[in-house]
């Protein structure tokens, strides 16, 4: 199955931190297919912290949606992710965005993510390498959700991301 994942960073080494996250998606059986640049974003919703660095993967894999969220919380867990603050700094954060034309909605994960169409540090990334997808429930290119975007948060594109 065809994932978008965006990673992000806003404590300690961040590109490394997205780097480490990358390298263990890899060994297990996960294809990375394309990344975006990364991006330095201004925090949303909880705007005292530090700006992070993000990005968006395009992976294939054959996990479940399901079995995806439970690898992706345990490389959070294993890169030191602290989950006692809603929206707080973190080391790193992996949020499945989209998965090919799936709308799922369980106690645990809902896909596409509930906010992809809302936030450009994940709207930019992503319409870098995946312009022309169409979100499966606004029936809406990529590209076109950025440009109808409300977000001001501020989005930089800084270097490609090498993992």
């Amino acid at each position: 199955m065809n994932y978008f994942l965006s990673l992000g960073s806003n404590l300690g080494h961040r590109r490394k931190n997205l780097q480490q996250a990358a390298r263990l998606l890899i060994t297990q059986a996960i294809k990375i297919v394309k990344s975006s640049s990364l991006y330095v974003t201004e925090p949303v919703d909880y705007h005292s912290q530090p700006w992070f660095l993000n990005c968006v993967l395009q992976i294939e894999t054959e996990l479940s949606p399901e079995e995806l969220l439970s690898l992706t919380q345990h490389i959070e867990d294993q890169l030191g992710r602290q989950r006692d603050l809603i929206k707080g700094p973190r080391t790193i954060d992996i949020d499945i965005l989209l998965a090919e034309n799936l709308i799922l909605h369980t106690s645990d994960l809902i896909i596409p993510h509930p906010r992809l169409a809302e936030r450009n540090f994940v709207l930019v990334p992503m319409a870098e390498i995946a312009p022309e997808v169409i979100h499966p429930v606004y029936a809406k290119k990529i590209i076109t959700l950025f440009h109808e975007s409300r977000d001001k948060a501020k989005v930089v594109r800084l270097s490609s991301f090498v993992f």
